[in-house]
């Protein structure tokens, strides 16, 4: 047993440890200006999966229902199968769109709709709470648990790491405005604890199995000898094929879309090649964390105590055996469990709310808009509000089912992303119609067949609405949905959330037609999908380097050496590339090799003539199908905006306020090339036209000299009869 103090000491030292490690590390990147960019850092860094429902319910799990609790990592590992197309793909977004959440992910795929990224901050903020709640109460239970102060202490402690973990979540993630800026201090520190949590919870386990036990054959025939072959059995629990099912979907989508997981994996990726190491060296962390947990389950029944502790046997057993410091050391760990969850998922959850429900409201109201310049202080406050609207959770469902299976409840929420995410990837008809709806409908089904009973087994509502319905109306009962009976309300509210939400997404998209700036950026966020290996991103035309300028030289030697000898045609190219500052450069854009050709033409019209050296270029300069693009989006841009630049001078406007910025040039741009495409097509067609007639005037103008010709012919030949014919001498 150890003394509040001394417990609430231990906890205070090593964060206080945790943040120096970050503050080291951000300082000698600051120092050296090279950031880290380690692979096994980046893989162990997304353990943030494994939060305290790993390190202590999955013990509880498996004491009741067996293997099932497999299922929800044999979805992330499926999941993880397919990182190198999906997670890939999300990373390169993020480059290219400067993206810093899940929201912000999911509303830039729809049209940058505010509304989209709203709605996905309210589900997740809404579905990730109770998540939180359990973790604060995790770390509440099991300082109780080892001060011996369980029944009168949560008032205390629960409020006293709420406020630990609001100083921490500030320390540590929140000390900066940008969000794209990469916390590499504290995704290290957040290393640290994943090593600690796996360390903590393999030394419990190495300690039951070999110190208590003689091993895992010997568990294994108690096990038997106890009756407890339901730890060790895939269905222990009725239905279980379903939740086996439903498990492996929730973590599909887990291990993609929770926010803490998204931004460790997506939004503090410094490289897509850093995701093939992951690939293998996460799979090996989730085996290892849970290689102990049935002979723990197990152990714990066995030992005598009480079932409904199961999910602190981690600490229980070793203090039930007298060792304190290991019962310290899987308390440190479960500490280490909890707090990497909610500092990662608070942070995420503040830049969100901050961005895409706070700003727009100061943005309406001019009153407010001075707000503006302090936000990041309203992210600390919504640190704050986040964590003490957990800890009210906790306090007030505190007896609830729902903190029995709250993780899988919030990965159910988190589940209403799939379609959107999913589908805006590899759907290009999608559109922010149809993700709105889905969102909208699927949320709204967690709401009625997850929440509302929530609500009514807390005694809020009228417990009739489960058993009769809603007014009395069977079919609507929530968690037995037009008669869908039989299944656990889970699995039950999985079927008609997915069913609602991915049929919305699909019928709303097919209808609602998008704009053409929708359309432009939706092209642009597709293309940014595209492999690595292509080196395409979608950056603004004219911006990006893609052009390899090796092959540009050898071209432009290959021309001038047609016309010059190889040494001087040597030399003006790389003297062209010396002026342009491009020498030494691998790729160069488009931009620059407009200009590189310019200088070139210029070159070469000293030594043949400049009409002669323009007609050489054209005749023997080649451009690729992406570049020929860009000059048209370029040519097309430059000849509307001095046509705008012309309108706005003839009104007086000020030029600067009319032209278009950031990507909103982008769609500018497209419209511009889309308008003169259309034109270009319609005068190709006159022209068609006029040389239609054009030739059938010139038949008719060569029939008519025919005709002429002709006619000519016939008087010609009637002038010379007539002068053959003899004379009447009567005439005289």
């Amino acid at each position: 047993m150890f003394s509040p103090l001394a417990v609430i000491s231990t906890v205070i030292l090593y964060m206080l440890m945790l943040f120096v490690v970050a503050l080291l590390v951000e300082r000698r990147i600051a120092k050296t200006g090279t950031p880290l960019k380690s692979p096994w850092i980046y893989a162990l860094s997304l353990a943030v999966f494994h939060t305290s429902w790993t390190f202590y319910g999955s013990v509880g799990f498996a004491s009741t229902s067996g293997l099932l609790f497999l299922g929800i990592y044999v979805g992330a590992l499926i999941g993880i199968i397919f990182w190198w197309v999906t997670l890939r793909k999300m990373v390169a977004i993020k480059e290219t769109f400067r993206i810093t959440s899940i929201a912000d992910f999911i509303s830039t795929r729809y049209r940058r709709s505010q509304r989209i990224a709203g709605l996905v901050t309210l589900i997740a903020l809404i579905g990730i709470l109770p998540y939180i709640a359990l973790q604060l109460k995790a770390i509440a239970n099991s300082f109780d648990i080892i001060t011996h102060e369980q029944g009168s202490s949560w008032e205390y402690s629960g409020l006293l790491a709420t406020l630990l973990m609001t100083a921490f979540t500030i320390m540590f993630g929140v000390r900066r405005l940008d969000p794209t800026e990469r916390h590499q201090g504290m995704i290290v520190a957040l290393v640290v604890e994943s090593i600690v949590k796996l360390a903590a919870f393999a030394c419990v386990g190495l300690f039951v199995c070999f110190i208590l036990y003689d091993g895992f054959a010997d568990i294994n025939a108690r096990i038997i000898d106890a009756d407890l072959s339901h730890i060790t059995q895939f269905d222990a629990t009725e239905n279980s094929a379903s939740m086996w099912l439903t498990l492996i979907v929730l973590s599909f989508a887990g291990i993609f879309l929770l926010p803490r997981q998204f931004h460790v994996a997506v939004i503090e990726n410094t490289d897509q090649q850093h995701i093939k190491t992951a690939m293998w060296l996460f799979p090996l962390y989730i085996i290892a964390i849970n290689i102990f947990v049935v002979p723990l389950a197990a152990a714990g029944l066995l030992s005598g105590l009480p079932s409904e502790s199961a999910d602190f046997f981690v600490l229980l057993l070793p203090q039930q055996a007298g060792y304190d410091g290991l019962t310290m050391f899987a308390f440190i760990g479960g500490f280490s469990a909890a707090t990497g969850m909610i500092i990662i998922t608070t942070m995420t959850l503040a830049t969100m709310v901050s961005n895409h429900l706070v700003l727009p409201v100061i943005e309406s109201v001019t009153s407010a808009q001075p707000l503006r310049a302090y936000l990041l202080q309203i992210r600390w406050v919504l640190v704050g509000l986040i964590l003490v609207c957990s800890y009210w959770f906790e306090r007030e469902f505190s007896d609830s089912y729902i903190l029995v299976a709250i993780g899988l409840l919030s990965f159910a929420a988190i589940l209403q992303f799939a379609p959107a995410v999913f589908g805006g990837m590899f759907w290009q008809k999608a559109n922010s119609g149809g993700a709105f709806a889905g969102l909208l409908a699927g949320f709204f089904l967690w709401c009625y067949t997850l929440g509302l009973p929530t609500f009514i087994k807390q005694g809020w509502l009228n417990p009739e609405i489960l058993t009769h319905g809603p007014w009395g109306i069977e079919l609507l009962k929530p968690e037995a949905l037009l008669g869908l009976d039989g299944l656990h309300p889970l699995t039950h509210s999985v079927i008609w959330t997915l069913l609602f939400n991915v049929s919305f997404y699909i019928i709303g998209s097919l209808i609602y037609q998008p704009h053409k700036d929708e359309r432009t950026l939706t092209t642009e966020f597709m293309a940014a999908l595209q492999p690595l290996k292509s080196g395409h991103k979608a950056r603004p035309t004219g911006l990006d380097a893609y052009i390899t300028l090796s092959i540009k030289i050898e071209e432009a030697k290959s021309l001038l050496s047609q016309y010059l000898t190889t040494d001087k045609a040597k030399e003006s190219v790389y003297t062209i590339a010396e002026d342009l500052q491009v020498h030494g450069q691998t790729h160069i854009t488009i931009i620059e090799l407009i200009e590189f050709h310019r200088m070139l033409e210029h070159l070469l019209a000293g030594s043949i003539g400049a009409a002669s050296a323009h007609s050489a270029l054209e005749q023997t300069i080649r451009y690729s199908e992406r570049e020929s693009g860009d000059l048209k989006a370029l040519h097309s841009h430059i000849v509307n905006e001095l046509g705008t630049q012309s309108l706005a001078k003839n009104k007086n406007d000020d030029f600067e306020d009319s032209l278009p910025n950031g990507f909103g040039m982008l769609s500018d741009l497209q419209a511009q090339i889309d308008t003169l495409e259309e034109t270009v097509y319609n005068q190709q067609e006159e022209i068609t036209t006029l040389e239609t007639k054009l030739e059938n005037r010139h038949e008719e103008i060569f029939k008519y000299r025919m005709e002429a010709q002709r006619a000519n012919q016939e008087n010609e030949e009637l002038r010379g009869q007539l002068t053959q014919l003899p004379r009447n001498p009567s005439m005289k």
